[in-house]
Formats: structure tokens, C-alpha cells, sequence
């Protein structure tokens, strides 16, 4: 197989990438036996605006074809992940949380026949899409089932972003099972690769069906709320105050919004530090504004993707400012999993066809922050101005807002312009400045300046700003060895919640190393 990089084709031609082949390459059509598109990615630069393409080709004489030396061909071997393991005993690993992590733990598990136990402490996903809208239209929280908790984790009810910056070899693994399950073709080669929100609500399930086949067990509503420990080395867990259910391995993948567990956790002596993570606000556009931006004249054609955005700013002060999960076409949405608390979070369909643009524009923080040195500082960071941003939106679940030129300006807004926010399930006038530490609010200001000359109206008078966003990373990370055990042994830790992923395929990469090791253990 050779693989041939930097095809392009022009915006109108997009797709016909094997016709630019065949005639750089002076091949016939019959000489490829068979191909594969690697990756398709966009240049938008104004004087380039070309799709690029990999592609992976199998063709006759392909020894006579490499000797003629071209730029940007080379010999490449097609290799899949296979999982290592097979069971050598009846003890049946169990696995905390159905997040990405948690899931392909889980999978590869199953499909292995390890006969895992996945607990999930809220609940099934035709379920929690109920109790999630019942919350964002009557303020009504459900803190087990909610957008951090259920199954799928706070995954689900995201853009289902797969951009990564990890080279591994199980990520073309990753890809391959979502795309087995319900999700677009499309990532496997895609510039900017989402499943959408309402793809991952049935690809979920459909692994799920996959987990329960292969003899895999999943538990919903079991919230883990105590370890059994005996010698140092895990017995089981306890579910839902009273249940025992026993295992010598156990895996937890719990996200970065159980604090209860992580409490837990520390009073069990697992040994944790605290670690940077970002708060900041969403701030949302005209979807419009952002591809006039990016496309130009452009705008509107067919062929074209509604556009991104991805934006660094680095202060004089030292901080830093970014752009992060950037949703285009979608909503702000109510995160909350605990009483009293404002989150804000980003979520799409896969059409990316709303009205508005949403990101969340975050500075970073760390412990030097944090009021101590406690491992749990950065929760209680968050839960700070958390519980600032609940009071602001009137203590009802409802955000506070503020368009862009106010907020510079340090004035409350009186009146919504052409963008009308999406939160739900409802939002009210605020000085956000008074749900965020005075160096965020500089950093913030000084970025949006900034960001204005990059993206035309980014700063203008008609954006929206909703507060608060906390929840980017985990503010702790659960340390672990070497075989990826914490000091109990047999307790695994993993994922986005234990500080080790940032993302849905870093989060999934993660839990199948886990289940590797769980495995050989």
C-alpha cells in the first residue's frame, strides 16, 4: 500500500480526489486496485481555500510506481488494534461510569469475554434525555441523571467532538467502533470530525446492546458510595449505600464531576493532587457572523462545513486566554449536576444547523489559585463561583448574561440584540464580573479585544456572554502507577474525572489501555 499526501482540489471539486490522482500520477483508473481516503482537511487561508487530502491506495506495479521518487508518496502497511488478552480466571472486573473511558473499558472488556460489571449512577439514555429537558424547562434538578451524569457521560449532550492531538494506535480503533455503532462515516477522514449530540444518544445504546451481547453486565442507577478494601487491595464496592458487589479489580472512570466520589475517595487515603484547569464564560454569535468570518465571499456554498473558530491570546499579565470546545450551529446549555450551581456547557446536533454559535472562552488557573493546598481545592474553587453565578441568575437555575460591550464596558445590559441566547432554562441580567476572580475578568476582557481583530465583530455589542463555565478539565488527578493502579491494589483510575484526558478519543484511548491492564491483571 503507498499513501499519497497534499491532494488538493478546489471548494467546487471537493471529493474528486482520486480524478487529481491519476492525472498528477499518470495512472489509469484500473491500475488502482483499491483505495482509502486517510483525511480530508480544509485550507482557509484567503488565497489558498483548497480541500487537502490523504489517501491510502493499493495499485498494480506498485514497486515500478515507488522508484519514479514523487514528492509526498510513500509505502505505508495497513495495521489494526487488536485486543491483547483473553480471560484466565471467573473474576469479573467492575467498571465505575459510562463516559468514554468508561464505555470502551467496558467494550473491549466484553468483547473479550471478561464479563464486566459497568455501574452507572444515573440512568439510560432515552431516560436521561427526559430529565434533562424537564430540568432545562422547569429548573427541576435531578443530581444522578443530569448532563455530567448518565449514560454516555457529559459526553452525550456535547458536540461529540473526536479532534485529538494524540498519536496513538488505538484511535483509528475508536473511530471504527462509533462508526460500527451509529455514527457518521465521515470521521473516519473528516477535518473536523463530530458525531452531534443526537447520534451519540444512539450509538451509546447501540454499544451498550453490543456490551449486554458479549456477556457484559450494565447497571444503571448503582451510584458507587464506598470501597471495600482488605490488606490494601480492593474487595468490591458498595452501591447505593448497602449493596456489596465484589471484584479484585476495579476500574474508575468516574468523570470530572463526581465530587462525592472524590471525597470518598480521599477518605479512603487515595492519593490525589490538585492541577490547572480553566473557568471562564460561553460567549455566543451569529453561526453568520463566524462564516462570513472564515469563508468571505464564500459564505454559503455547498460544499463548505459551517465554520470554526479556534483563538489563544497570552496577556502581559501572564494569563492566558482560549477558545474551547467551539460549537457551531448549537446551544448553551444548563450543566449542573449539584443543588445551588450555575455550569454552562456547549452541545450541537449533527447538522450544526442553529441560528448561533456558542465556545467557552476560558483562562486558565491553578492551585497557586486555589484558597489552600488541600487536593480538593479546585472543587472548591469551582463551587465558589459556581454558586455566584446561581445566585446572579436569581438563585432559580436560570444564567446570568451580559453582551460583549457591556461586560468591557463593566455595565449591566438592559436589552437583547440579534443574538438571543439559548440557555435554558432561563437567563437574567448580571455583572458577570462578580462570578469570576478579577484576574479572569482582565484576562477575558483584554482576549476579547484581541479576538475582535481577528474574527470581525467577535467583541461586538450584539454578542452574548453566559456565566459561569467550570467544568473544562478536572481540577484534581488521581495519581496512579505504573500499570495504572492507585495505591489500592487492583483499583484502577482513569479518564477525563482522574486527570488523564482531556476530550471524548483521549477519555477512549484511555479506558482501553486501562482494560488492558485490568486484563494482564
Amino acid at each position: 500500500m503507498i499513501r499519497i499526501t497534499n491532494i488538493k482540489t478546489t471548494i467546487d471539486n471537493r471529493g474528486k480526489f482520486l480524478d487529481v490522482i491519476l492525472s498528477k500520477y499518470k495512472l489509469r483508473k484500473e491500475d488502482v486496485v483499491d483505495f482509502k481516503l486517510v483525511k480530508e482537511s480544509f485550507d482557509a487561508r484567503r488565497n489558498q481555500q483548497n480541500f487537502v487530502y490523504t489517501v491510502d491506495l493499493i495499485i498494480e506495479n506498485e514497486k515500478e510506481f515507488l522508484k519514479r521518487k514523487y514528492k509526498n508518496v510513500s509505502k505505508t502497511e495497513n495495521s489494526n488494534y487488536v485486543f491483547p488478552y483473553k480471560p484466565s480466571s471467573n473474576n469479573r472486573p467492575i467498571v465505575v461510569g459510562s463516559g468514554p473511558c468508561g464505555l470502551f473499558a467496558t467494550y473491549f472488556l466484553s468483547l473479550s469475554g471478561f464479563k464486566p460489571i459497568l455501574l452507572e449512577r444515573g440512568g439510560p439514555v432515552d431516560k436521561r434525555v427526559k430529565r434533562i429537558h424537564k430540568f432545562w424547562k422547569t429548573g427541576l434538578l435531578d443530581k444522578n441523571t443530569n448532563v455530567q451524569f448518565g449514560e454516555g457521560g457529559a459526553g452525550t449532550f456535547s458536540d461529540g467532538k473526536l479532534t485529538t492531538n494524540i498519536k496513538n494506535e488505538r484511535v483509528n480503533t475508536i473511530l471504527e467502533t462509533f462508526v460500527k455503532h451509529g455514527a457518521p462515516n465521515n470521521i473516519l477522514h473528516s477535518y473536523q470530525p463530530h458525531i452531534g449530540t443526537d447520534n451519540l444518544r444512539k450509538l451509546v445504546i447501540n454499544m451498550r446492546n453490543e456490551i449486554l451481547s458479549s456477556g457484559g453486565e450494565v447497571r444503571f442507577y448503582n451510584h458507587v458510595t464506598n470501597l471495600m478494601i482488605k490488606d490494601n487491595a480492593i474487595e468490591g464496592v458498595i452501591v447505593n449505600g448497602n449493596e456489596k458487589v465484589f471484584s479484585k479489580n476495579v476500574l474508575l472512570a468516574i468523570g470530572h464531576s463526581a465530587r462525592d466520589t472524590y471525597e470518598m475517595l480521599y477518605s479512603k487515603g487515595v492519593r490525589m493532587e490538585p492541577k490547572p484547569f480553566s473557568i471562564g464564560l460561553r460567549v455566543e454569535h451569529l453561526q453568520s457572523l463566524i462564516d462570513e468570518s472564515q469563508y468571505g465571499d464564500l459564505k454559503g456554498h455547498p460544499n463548505l462545513d459551517v465554520a470554526t473558530y479556534k483563538l489563544k491570546y497570552h496577556s502581559k499579565t501572564g494569563r492566558s486566554a482560549y477558545s474551547f470546545c467551539m460549537c457551531p450551529g448549537g446551544l448553551v446549555v444548563a450543566s449542573s449536576s449539584g443543588c445551588n450551581e450555575i455550569v454552562t456547557n456547549g452541545m450541537s446536533y449533527y447538522s450544526r444547523a442553529g441560528k448561533n454559535a456558542n465556545s467557552a472562552i476560558l483562562v486558565g488557573v491553578g492551585p497557586e489559585d486555589y484558597e489552600s493546598k488541600h487536593p480538593l481545592a479546585g472543587i472548591y474553587f469551582q463551587k465558589k463561583y459556581e454558586e455566584a453565578a446561581y445566585e446572579l441568575g436569581g438563585s432559580n437555575y436560570s444564567a446570568p448574561i451580559q453582551l460583549v460591550g457591556d461586560f468591557l464596558e463593566d455595565r449591566v445590559s438592559k436589552k437583547i440584540k440579534s443574538v438571543r441566547p439559548t440557555y435554558q432554562p432561563g437567563t437574567k441580567f448580571a455583572m458577570l464580573k462578580d462570578a469570576l476572580p478579577d484576574y479572569v475578568t482582565e484576562t477575558l476582557k483584554e482576549a476579547l479585544v484581541y479576538w475582535d481583530r481577528r474574527i470581525s465583530g467577535f467583541s461586538s455589542s450584539e454578542s452574548i456572554l453566559t456565566g459561569v463555565e467550570t467544568r473544562s478539565s478536572a481540577p484534581l488527578r488521581i495519581l496512579r502507577d505504573k500499570d495504572m493502579q492507585t495505591t489500592i491494589s487492583g483499583l484502577f483510575v482513569g479518564g477525563e474525572g482522574a486527570g488523564y484526558a482531556g476530550g471524548i478519543m483521549s477519555a477512549a484511548v484511555d479506558g482501553i489501555r486501562l482494560a488492558e491492564h485490568i486484563a494482564q491483571n
